[in-house]
């Protein structure tokens, strides 16, 4: 019996790794998009933002928090931290595939599609370095 009971708090807890490494991607990303449209730095909410530099800075610090998100997975797993960074990453890079093929089918693109494509190419990059700065991590090295 207190093998199963290991085996459900050990799901639970991994599910509670992916869901918390995910939420912080979102919840930084939407945080720092509703600062800089605060700031005027961004248009409003539902113009489309065509500037190459306004993307390149959405996409920098998106990087980051995608990066941060894994790392969260795998601090947060009960085990395989890498597996738990990774998870992060495939759901980010299927969600941004959504992105991408949304955005291709708008009559009124939000902005350039090199944004979402590069969201999505990156997503499982980012993850699998986050999930190399936890271990790096584990070990003391950061």
């Amino acid at each position: 019996m207190a093998a199963i009971d290991d085996g459900q708090r050990n799901l639970g807890r991994s599910v509670l790794a992916v869901l918390a490494g995910m939420l912080s991607v979102i919840a930084l990303s939407l945080l720092t998009d509703e600062v800089f449209h605060i700031a005027n730095v961004y248009p409003p909410w539902g113009e489309p933002m065509w500037s190459p530099h306004l993307n390149a800075l959405a996409l920098s610090y998106r990087l980051v928090y995608d990066t941060f998100g894994a790392y969260l997975a795998a601090r947060l797993a009960p085990r395989r931290p890498m597996k738990h960074a990774m998870i992060v990453g495939i759901v980010g890079f299927l969600l941004s595939g959504l992105g991408v093929a949304g955005t291709m089918m708008m009559a009124q693109k939000p902005g350039p599609l090199w944004y979402p494509v590069a969201i999505w190419i990156t997503a499982l990059p980012c993850a699998w370095l986050g999930g190399l700065w936890y271990r790096a991590s584990a070990r003391g090295r950061v």
